[in-house]
């Protein structure tokens, strides 16, 4: 009903390229984009196919317009306050955006289909991370690991939701345990039946548990001081002057807590 009324909206909107962008997404939506054609989409709009080139160059054209409302959707992160509740933000979003339009990401998998909405976030999220303290060395390591975790973790449960009509896991699961001897597959069965009695329920879903691992890992290996923050850079001036490379926390905390020649120093003295 829903759905109807939202195609009811659209058909008393005047014909514009906007919404031709919104309804080929709604379509794509609600089929893939694989079922999405300049014949169908002309079908929903009402008018001949030939006319979606008044607002269109071509299907490409189609394609990167979807993208570029698609990535919009994604929030940048705040430029003050805790750098991973920023990002922990804008990696929620953005998850979001893929989990409503599962056909983004094969479309932005063709380079000639980046988008400026897509640059945007990547250039926001590059300067947050800079910002936080990490080098250019680990915000390309820091970017590409959440990349990989939010794109991966939207895949991922696109397939499942694809290959398992919802409400039906138990069933599926139920028949995969019969086919499978406990004996042999003891921890297998013990994950499976995690799934049926529902045991981690109430606890952060796979793509929050991932995220916050990945973040807490990554703030052990911020190897700059933010910008705010003055630094030494004692190899300043040198002819093999090179950035001073911090160590993560916790080993500095132990070269702290332990010092070479400390027992040295309390054995004389004693």
């Amino acid at each position: 009903m829903a759905k109807r009324s939202v195609a009811i909206a659209e058909q008393r909107e005047p014909l514009t390229k906007g919404r031709v962008l919104r309804t080929a997404i709604r379509l794509a939506d609600e089929g893939g984009i694989q079922l999405l054609t300049m014949r169908k989409l002309a079908a929903e709009l009402g008018i001949e196919a030939m006319s979606l080139y008044h607002y269109v160059a071509s299907k490409d054209d189609l394609l990167a317009g979807m993208l570029e409302i698609a990535m919009n959707e994604i929030e940048p992160p705040l430029a003050d306050g805790e750098w991973k509740v920023a990002i922990r933000a804008t990696a929620t979003s953005y998850y979001a955006a893929l989990r409503r339009h599962r056909w983004a990401h094969e479309v932005m998998s063709t380079p000639s289909r980046v988008s400026l909405a897509q640059v945007r976030y990547m250039d926001a999220l590059l300067a947050r991370l800079r910002a936080a303290g990490f080098s250019a060395r680990m915000t390309h390591h820091a970017y590409h690991a959440l990349d990989s975790h939010i794109i991966g973790t939207a895949l991922w449960m696109a397939g499942i939701a694809a290959a398992i009509p919802k409400g039906r896991l138990p069933d599926v699961a139920q028949a995969v345990l019969q086919r499978v001897p406990v004996a042999e597959y003891p921890a297998f069965h013990e994950h499976v039946q995690v799934h049926l009695t529902k045991a981690a329920q109430g606890d952060k879903n796979p793509f929050e548990f991932g995220l916050d691992l990945i973040l807490d890992g990554l703030d052990e290996l911020r190897d700059e001081a933010p910008p705010s923050t003055p630094v030494r850079r004692p190899y300043a001036g040198r002819a093999d002057a090179r950035p001073r490379k911090l160590a993560p926390r916790r080993v500095r905390a132990r070269a702290r807590a332990h010092r070479p020649g400390q027992d040295v120093r309390r054995s004389r003295e004693a």
